[in-house]
């Protein structure tokens, strides 16, 4: 156990020292400019018919109107002219953010586990036991567990204790399974990584709940209301940032902790083959199967 906590809290000093350098730096703005042109790309293309049509249907909602009149009546304009583009925003960001981000996974998890082998493990052996098909499988299945434990555990949301326990205990379950498992793809066999997880299962979950409440706090940039609309064309590409750094480094996290866990794993397999005494077989030394009942001669005297 204190070996496990000594590992984890390593690998995370050593992801953050590798949040500065140059490369990963440079990562992180990848995101940023790719968020930087699907908004002004959509914007461009979409964004007035797009808000046209959602004021249409704000302005033919029924129980809108009293608050329309009001809205009217003091001179703010119209609620469908007002709610209409913060409404498009909300549903637009999200999508420009995660289109950004799986875009950007796809190149940055291996990138950065090649980095961290590179530095630190130059004669760790790669054993190839996750291919990309495996991963993406990987990928579909704990991603669909994990929504059935949310859908299941929905209704324990209503006590006040485990709201703030049970999501975050299953995606830090699913952030483990899915970066423990493309960090240890091209180096661990099938086995070797079985082995890491039932070793640092409780270190791994603790780096996924952690790097899940990591991931939650760029959503308080949604929070700032009409400054959020306002000063959308600086703020969503400063969520983009914020989530491409909380990934950046979570990914180092899980590469620096599970590739030091499999070079501990394969050095102590390795001690162990040799500490184990040789046999050695002499043909003629002792008979190892009889037709018959040997005869006293076939043994040593007393």
């Amino acid at each position: 156990m204190l070996d496990a906590m000594y590992l984890l809290f390593d690998s995370l000093l050593r992801a953050l020292a590798y949040c500065f350098l140059p490369r990963v730096i440079l990562m992180s703005l990848l995101p940023l400019l790719l968020a930087a042109v699907l908004i002004l790309g959509l914007g461009h293309f979409y964004w007035t018919p797009a808000s046209e049509l959602l004021g249409a249907w704000l302005g033919s909602a029924g129980w809108l109107a009293e608050v329309s009149a009001w809205l009217t009546s003091v001179g703010v304009g119209t609620l469908p002219t007002v709610l209409a583009p913060m409404l498009l925003l909300v549903l637009v960001t999200p999508l420009v953010v995660i289109v950004s981000l799986l875009l950007v996974s796809l190149f940055m998890m291996p990138v950065l586990t090649s980095l961290v082998a590179g530095r630190r493990f130059t004669e760790l052996e790669r054993r190839n036991g996750g291919s990309l098909w495996a991963s993406l499988g990987w990928s579909i299945v704990s991603v669909t567990l994990a929504l059935i434990a949310l859908l299941v555990s929905m209704p324990l949301w209503l006590i006040p204790p485990l709201v703030l326990i049970l999501p975050p205990l299953i995606w830090g379950w699913l952030t483990y399974r899915v970066m423990a498992f493309d960090a240890l793809a091209d180096f661990a066999s099938r086995e070797e990584r079985q082995a890491v997880f039932e070793r640092h299962q409780l270190a791994l979950l603790l780096m996924g709940v952690f790097c899940g409440y990591l991931g939650a706090a760029p959503s308080l940039i949604w929070a700032s209301g009409g400054v959020f609309v306002a000063l959308a064309p600086v703020l969503v590409p400063l969520a983009v940032w914020v989530y491409t750094g909380v990934f950046a480094l979570s990914s180092l996290w899980f590469a620096h902790f599970c590739l030091a866990a499999l070079h501990a794993l394969r050095a102590e397999r390795q001690l162990d083959r040799q500490s184990k005494p040789s046999v050695v077989l002499l043909n003629d030394s002792l008979p190892l199967a009889f037709d018959h009942e040997p005869s006293p001669s076939a043994y040593p005297p007393v």
